[in-house]
């Protein structure tokens, strides 16, 4: 492909570029960490140069949007674009409000509008979206499009009634069959309504997803059973996305796993039997939901954590011998190290911890008390700063979207329950640009819920939504 890149593309990014520059709906199917990003800034860079769009509006994450701002944007796109690129903010000050009118003023410039999905819950964002669809000859993206995975919810309806105004439509996600295939069905519906040919979502429920009735507090709901006919979903998607595996495409150094056990303190031990026998009582007889019994198993695994909330709803800590055995594998370890937490209680002390024994400067963090303009500055610090060797975070708010290749061992302290942002949080050290074997290390609580937590995750299973309430019981 003749073209003026910014930065070379990989041979699987220049195929994903001429199988998508010039449709009007593509979808990127691309593993994390295989550079999809790249992929959508230099297709959204051709059609600008071609004179087939003059904007751009990028939907991402909250917690991504500004990478796509501070780092994807000047990393890629091609220095003979001139830009005016605006990152969306719920506050509009009187500076902010002549930015965004800088949208509609500069007439020979590339116009990209940068958008949270929240965003596009909430009128105002979604009259500027109109506004700036309205005015411009768009290529609408939506990167982790699975953020539009629910048919009934505000936003997926406003994004794919935004998507009808939009000149071209691209969607990206890591993951579109793997998990949930019934995902797939609005992020298809906001390229066009008539690609996967259903009149509906039911119709393509009944068509791919066995459905099964469960009572659940004399209510019948309806759940999937099992998934089928998926051999042809595959093919049906072929003609309109590009499936990469990073496997597939990259030489990338291997992943290396290992675990770290401890065992419950004589405190921690007696709060935690108690706790269980009183979950068991409450679950006994009952038909429970699903979010009712990892309630109980979320309070359980707090407990292996070393605090629990008390009756009168304050945090008590427990004494414990998780962080003690943290601290030991840092001392283990050489290089980098990312540390993930479930809980933000969790990533506080870590941090001050890690502070204390390796000194300021040594770790910053990225959850969500981490403020805004503070998220970046902590990326590029632990990139590039040798005396920083530590990040903690969250992988709901860490997880996605940013490039953490300096660390060569990632470190579960606790985890959730969602495969999603697991697989997520793993692969921002695992990505182009990694040179080292990662090593991943799960600490995990002996004879509790953390072994089958940890276990069900290595082996790939979303336990919110794949695991029934019956069978979490056993967990307990």
């Amino acid at each position: 492909m003749n073209y003026k890149f910014k930065l070379k593309p990989y041979k699987h990014q220049l195929t994903a570029l001429e199988k998508s520059w010039n449709k009007e709906t593509y979808a990127y199917f691309m593993e994390m960490g295989t550079g999809k990003t790249k992929v959508l800034i230099d297709n959204m860079s051709m059609l600008y140069d071609k004179g087939k769009i003059d904007s751009a509006l990028i939907i991402a994450p909250k917690g991504v949007v500004k990478t796509w701002y501070e780092q994807e944007l000047p990393t890629h796109l091609p220095n003979h674009i001139e830009n005016v690129t605006v990152l969306w903010q719920s506050n509009i000050s009187k500076k902010q409000q002549e930015k965004l009118e800088s949208l509609f003023e500069i007439e020979t410039a590339l116009h990209i509008l940068i958008m949270n999905v929240e965003a596009l819950s909430t009128d105002k964002g979604v009259k500027f979206a109109q506004k700036f669809l309205n005015s411009h000859k768009v290529l609408m993206a939506i990167d982790e499009s699975t953020t539009i995975k629910t048919p009934t919810a505000k936003r997926t309806k406003n994004i794919i009634s935004l998507g009808k105004m939009a000149k071209y439509r691209r969607i990206m996600t890591g993951s579109p069959v793997t998990k949930n295939p019934l995902d797939l069905y609005t992020q298809c519906e906001f390229l066009d309504p008539f690609l996967l040919d259903f009149s509906s979502y039911y119709a393509f429920r009944n068509r791919y997803a066995e459905m099964t009735t469960m009572n659940v507090r004399g209510r019948s709901i309806q759940v999937v059973k099992e998934f089928r006919h998926l051999g042809e979903l595959s093919e049906s998607l072929q003609p309109f996305s590009y499936r990469v595996l990073k496997e597939d495409c990259l030489d990338l150094p291997p992943k290396n796993w290992t675990k770290r056990h401890i065992i419950l303190t004589k405190e921690q031990e007696e709060i935690y039997k108690q706790m269980k026998n009183n979950a068991l009582a409450m679950l006994n007889g009952k038909v429970t939901s699903t979010m009712t019994v990892i309630t109980q198993l979320m309070r359980l695994q707090q407990i292996t954590c070393g605090h629990f909330v008390a009756d009168d709803g304050s945090t008590q800590e427990i004494k414990n011998n998780r962080i003690t055995e943290l601290m030991n594998v840092l001392d283990e370890i050489e290089g980098k190290a990312i540390i993930w937490g479930h809980w933000q209680k969790d990533i506080k002390n870590i941090f001050h911890e890690i502070e204390k024994v390796h000194g300021p400067g040594s770790v910053v963090s990225y959850y969500g008390l981490t403020p805004q303009d503070e998220r970046q500055d902590n990326i590029r610090k632990f990139q590039s700063d040798p005396k920083c060797r530590f990040m903690v975070g969250t992988p709901s708010t860490g997880g996605y979207g940013i490039t953490l290749t300096a660390a060569n061992t990632v470190i579960y302290y606790s985890n959730g329950y969602d495969l999603e942002k697991r697989l997520q949080s793993e692969d921002r050290a695992h990505r182009i640009g990694q040179k080292k074997n990662v090593t991943y290390i799960d600490i995990i609580c002996e004879d509790t819920v953390d072994e089958k937590i940890v276990k069900s995750l290595r082996d790939k299973i979303n336990i919110a939504s794949e695991v029934l309430g019956e069978e979490l019981k056993d967990w307990i």
